[in-house]
């Protein structure tokens, strides 16, 4: 499987606060974004995969969520996440 648990825990690691800390904002949607970059892969290649495409969607949508709640809550955190992810709006 393309996301195991050691990649989990070291995603968490590095963008969470601890290995651990997996109810926060920045890991949460640090591992939305490893998801919706390996699905991403993998629709280039099948185009046909709709089901897939579907979960594309609302993984996108969940962080998109998750953005908004941290604009809401913390503008700097928001600011270090999107820079971290190179993500933007």
């Amino acid at each position: 499987m393309y996301l195991t648990t050691e990649k989990k825990a070291e995603i968490f690691a590095k963008h969470g606060k601890s290995a651990t800390d997996t109810g926060s904002a920045e890991g949460q949607i640090a591992l939305f974004t490893h998801r919706i970059n390996h699905l991403t892969e993998h629709l280039k290649q099948n185009k046909k995969d709709n089901s897939t495409r579907r979960a594309l969607i609302k993984l996108v949508g969940k962080r998109r969520s998750l953005l908004d709640y941290l604009i809401k809550k913390d503008i700097e955190r928001y600011r270090a996440i999107i820079k971290e992810l190179n993500l933007r709006k």
